[in-house]
């Protein structure tokens, strides 16, 4: 590290630059995974609305993986690859939706999760409950 600063002690400045390397990070992941920097269009409210639209993807997948002990820092390309992009089966039978999802080893940390939202009727699905479960494949 190197700085003009003479009067900041050490602790500080390291605090100061710890700080700066964490907002240069979540740049980099948003203009990586999210393509910020890939922008649709020359249209101000199209650019606007696709800066909203990282953003907005970025912060939810903060929230999804912020109670999953060990991976709530994780970057975006590791929480789609162990969470979002799970394979599975979805049947729907006499008011249920059974989510099936595939064996995986981050499986149990998702049903965790999920079982929090088992058996609730949701009026947007026509009043269907949603059971999440392992499937008995991998």
């Amino acid at each position: 590290m190197m700085t003009n600063d003479f009067t900041i002690s050490l602790a500080d400045l390291i605090r100061k630059y710890s700080r700066r390397w964490l907002v240069e990070t979540e740049i980099a992941e948003q203009v990586d995974f999210f393509h910020l920097n890939r922008n649709s269009s020359g249209i101000v409210v199209k650019v606007d609305f696709d800066l909203t639209m990282t953003i907005l993807s970025h912060n939810l997948y903060r929230l999804f993986c912020k109670d999953f002990h060990g991976y709530s820092h994780c970057a975006a390309q590791t929480i789609l690859d162990k969470f979002t992009s799970a394979p599975g089966h979805i049947h729907v039978d006499n008011g249920v939706v059974s989510v099936k999802l595939k064996r995986k080893r981050s499986l149990p940390i998702l049903l965790g999760h999920m079982n929090a939202f088992n058996g609730i009727s949701y009026p947007w699905l026509g009043n269907r409950s949603i059971y999440f479960y392992a499937d008995s494949t991998t």
